[in-house]
């Protein structure tokens, strides 16, 4: 008695060769995707020349040092709308600036960043206004009397979208 039985799959070279092609395909697809969206979605830049901030750091902290010591301090508030910004010494004393300037950033990119020239309105408060897009900044405040940095700040802010 003899039985004809059909192989039914037989497990060659060219089915190992499409495994691999596909295993690693996807590993490769998958890395250069994930790289594009890293180099296109943020500039990774933090200071242009990094040599350069590393010679300014004991300066830069010895001036932050110097501004803490007197006590001044900032309240920050954003909306949709604009921004306010109150200087004050302790005992709610109200503080007079030069100039106060918002640098508005975003956490990641450089696309939406923008900056903001506050006008004085009296008793230490500083006002914007200007349509700030909904989401997260992070807005670096600076405030200068006669030609000194009084005040050097940055708060992250979320601003709704309504």
């Amino acid at each position: 008695m003899t039985t004809d039985t059909k192989k039914l799959f037989t497990f060659t070279g060219w089915h190992m060769l499409a495994i691999m092609l596909a295993f690693f395909g996807t590993i490769i697809t998958v890395n250069f995707t994930m790289a594009y969206l890293a180099t296109s979605s943020w500039s990774g830049l933090v200071v242009k020349n990094t040599y350069v901030a590393s010679q300014q750091f004991n300066g830069k902290t010895a001036a932050i040092r110097e501004m803490l010591a007197t006590g001044i301090a900032g309240d920050l508030t954003v909306d949709a709308k604009g921004m306010r910004y109150r200087l004050t010494l302790p005992g709610n004393t109200p503080v007079v600036a030069d100039a106060v300037t918002a640098h508005f950033k975003r956490p990641v990119g450089i696309a939406q960043d923008f900056e903001l020239q506050l006008t004085p309105a009296g008793d230490g408060l500083y006002l914007a206004e200007m349509d700030v897009l909904a989401g997260s900044w992070i807005v670096e405040m600076q405030a200068t009397k006669d030609g000194k940095m009084i005040m050097h700040e940055a708060k992250r802010v979320t601003v709704s979208g309504e």
